[in-house]
């Protein structure tokens, strides 16, 4: 979803740093290949996410939803030398093609996977987090955040996708739209939980930006 004029969203695009090649043969492949391929962060957010993962240097991140591993290989451009991305995903039919693209790029052997419910592997890896994204299911929104804020180092930053939810969150809430409920109630939570200092940002379909305490 774009909030800007397209022309001015063509200049913001134009006048940001450009993906590298590895990034721009995973988009062609998704969108050859893969269902549903507009669910793949594109170009420009997946350089804001490069940019705040160079901004925090992690040594240690989670992700929350894999897909083609787009939004994974950017966040690893932050990473230490000796650091660790550890992504979650639950459809067994994708980890071939991350892994491909993974191992084409610079992190591969950075890059953990982790195939089922992120609710269940989450409390398995035995490490604190530097940087987390989330970017899976929204009615688990409130769920995972709850599941990883204990595993947050101070200072950690907690990065959320798709808070905007096409501009549903300033529309009459359907009964059933359990997805929009839980975001409404997400991002209130964000922004009153003490534990985290919170901005929303209108890039793209809404990233929340949200600081440890």
């Amino acid at each position: 979803m774009h909030f800007l004029p397209e022309n001015l969203d063509d200049y913001v695009v134009a006048h940001s740093a450009q993906e590298p090649a590895h990034l721009k043969a995973l988009t062609k492949e998704t969108y050859q290949k893969i269902l549903q391929p507009r669910m793949l962060s594109g170009a420009y957010q997946g350089r804001v996410l490069s940019m705040i993962s160079k901004l925090v240097n992690p040594k240690s991140i989670l992700e929350i939803g894999t897909f083609a591993g787009y939004s994974a290989l950017c966040l690893a451009e932050g990473l230490q030398d000796n650091g660790t991305l550890h992504t979650i995903d639950i459809k067994e039919e994708m980890q071939d093609f991350q892994r491909k693209h993974f191992d084409a790029s610079p992190y591969g052997s950075q890059i953990i996977q982790h195939l089922g419910q992120a609710l269940d592997i989450i409390p398995t890896i035995d490490t604190t987090f530097d940087l987390v994204f989330i970017d899976a299911d929204k009615r688990n929104y409130i769920n995972y955040f709850h599941t990883i804020i204990d595993k947050m180092n101070p200072g950690g930053i907690i990065l959320s996708d798709n808070v905007l939810w096409s501009g549903k969150v300033v529309e009459p809430l359907k009964k059933k739209d359990v997805d929009t409920k839980v975001l409404l109630d997400y991002n209130i939570l964000l922004n009153e939980d003490p534990r985290v200092e919170t901005v929303l940002l209108p890039i793209r379909d809404g990233l929340t930006v949200s600081r440890v305490l």
